[in-house]
This record gives C-alpha cells, structure tokens and sequence, in this order.
C-alpha cells in the first residue's frame, strides 16, 4: 500500500541525516530557559577530542604572547606565587567551551590544576561557579584572556542557539547553523551550535552539494545544474537547492532534489511551500532569521530553519576569571 505522507519524510529526513548534510542533537527540556543545573550536558553531543583543539588553543596563545610573553604579570607577579581562581558565569546561558579553556591553562604551564563543576551544556545561573584553577599565579593570569576569549564566545553561541532551539521545539522544527562562521572557528563553532540544541549544516563546500541562485545563472537553468550535480555526485552526497519563488519550488521538486532552502520567503509563502512540498524533500528556511521571526516560521511546518547569526553575530557570554581570597572558599 502507499507509504503515508509522514512516513515518507520519516523516511526522507532519516535519509538525508545519514549523508551528513544535517546531523540533529535534542538537549534535554528544562522546566525554565537556562535553569541552573550541575550535570545538565547536551545529550549525545560528543566532545572534541584534544587533537584538534590543541592547535587552534596554541595558535591562540602564541598570538596573545607575542615576542615576550605578559610583560605585565612578569613584572609584579612574583615568580614563586601561587594563586586559586574561579571560573564564573556573570549571566544566564548555556555553557560551552570547557575544553578549549581547560587546555589553555594546560599549554601554558602543566603544573595548573584546572577542576571543571560543570560540563558543556550546562543551563547557567548568574553567579555560577564553572570551575577552579589552582597554580602558579603568572601561568593562570598569562593564559586567563585566551581561556575566557573561548568561553566566553562559544558560550554565547550555545545560548542563541538555544534561545531560536527552545523556541520553536513545539512546533517540530529544528535550527541549524550555515557556512557563516568566524575565520578558523568553525570546527568550534558548529560543535557549540550542536551543545546550544541545534543541528550542523555542511562544515565546508566539499561534504554537500547547495545550489544557490548564481550557480544555477551560470549553470543555464535549476534542472541542468541538478543534472550535472546528480551525474558527477556519489550516492551518500544531498543536493540541496536554494529558491526563492514557488515556481523554482516546483523546478526543483521535479528536478528531484533531496532538500529545498527555502530563502528569504513570508510565513505565507513559506506555508504554501511546506503544502506545495508535501514531504517530497527537506524543507528548509533562512533570511534575516531573529528569535522573534523563527517562531513565526516554524509556524509554518518547515523541518528547519538556517540561522547565519548564531555563529556570525553572536553577543559573548559574560563568564569571568575572580581570585578566591582565602576564607572565601
């Protein structure tokens, strides 16, 4: 008998997250946005493994170092002193970054003791305390910027992430970032989209196939850029194409594409291209996205929405770096 309407994009939406194109990570509900609590992590995001943060941390210290290292703490801070700090959220978010900050302070000088309370994912509270460093005072101060730089930032992302993520889960549609990204952040940015509640799309132009309006110009017309892309692309590649009127909606359709990025339309015309659709392909929204305008369009049944100012335009979580006087622990 003929599969169902839902069982088809079951099946469709099951297909096109084993290509890769989109990988999908649910964050467990919280009875209030940004609820405090100790072992609150995303779930089933898996952490980035030391090798390839290593890089990125050195590369920022070496930057902030420069020519002669924190000329500022050589000079007042005694090289026998030691320090305890405290790593704190100065506002709710959703953490991400732990790592990143926790090799910061290793790279600079092993003899750090950095004592994670929390883990990437957690719901904070102002006035938070995500963890302790403990050592030499001029190594702790030397890497203090690099580690909060990290923190602070790829929290942020985790929280507007899940700002959009939280907003639109009642209505069955997900957000996922874009190419959009901070030179040589990527790799961390995407993975603090996915801690935030949301889904990556493609990580570069070599892991799937978009097509936009200029190559479809070039090209000659939307089905013979489908054409040539379905000819020369292997079976585990989606080919995802961009419109942004019903008519290219429908080329597309009948051109067979996996998914349809459905630009800079109203909620109206989003609507009729969820119904024109029918569970043929993914459908997926972007255009000037805000937390206030993504409810509006998951309104309008669209599997996801493409959000470029999660990683792009971000605000920084405020997390600082305060010295425990004794007595105060």
């Amino acid at each position: 008998m003929p599969v169902g309407q839902e069982a088809r994009r079951l099946l469709l939406t099951n297909y096109i997250l084993k290509m890769s194109i989109i990988t999908e990570v649910r964050v467990e509900e919280s009875e209030t946005q940004f609820a405090p609590d100790t072992l609150r992590a995303a779930t089933g995001v898996a952490p980035l493994a030391d090798v390839m943060l290593e890089p990125l941390v050195r590369q920022t210290l070496l930057e902030d170092f420069g020519r002669a290292g924190d000329l500022t703490t050589n000079l007042i801070i005694p090289a026998d002193s030691t320090a305890t700090l405290s790593l704190v959220a100065r506002e709710p978010g959703v953490l991400a970054g732990m790592d990143l900050a926790r090799l910061a302070f290793r790279l600079v000088d092993t003899g750090i003791d950095f004592r994670a309370l929390l883990r990437d994912g957690a719901r904070l509270r102002a006035g938070q305390t995500l963890a302790t460093v403990q050592g030499p005072a001029r190594s702790i101060l030397a890497a203090e910027r690099t580690a909060l730089n990290f923190l602070g930032h790829l929290s942020g992302v985790a929280t507007a992430t899940a700002t959009i993520a939280d907003a639109v889960q009642p209505y069955g549609t997900r957000v996922t970032c874009t190419r959009k990204t901070l030179p040589g952040l990527r790799m961390v940015q995407k993975y603090a989209v996915r801690i935030g509640g949301g889904s990556n799309h493609r990580y570069g132009l070599d892991d799937a196939i978009l097509i936009k309006d200029n190559h479809v110009a070039v090209a000659g017309g939307i089905r013979a850029a489908v054409e040539r892309a379905r000819a020369g692309a292997g079976h585990m590649v989606a080919i995802e194409l961009e419109v942004d009127t019903l008519d290219q909606l429908r080329a597309g359709l009948a051109a067979g594409v996996n998914i349809i990025l459905l630009d800079n339309m109203s909620p109206e015309m989003l609507r009729a291209a969820v119904e024109i659709v029918d569970g043929r392909a993914i459908t997926e929204a972007s255009g000037r996205v805000t937390p206030d305008s993504a409810v509006e369009i998951a309104k309008s049944g669209v599997d996801y929405i493409a959000v470029g100012a999660i990683t792009h335009s971000v605000k920084v979580l405020d997390i600082g770096l305060d010295v425990v006087v004794e007595g105060d622990a």
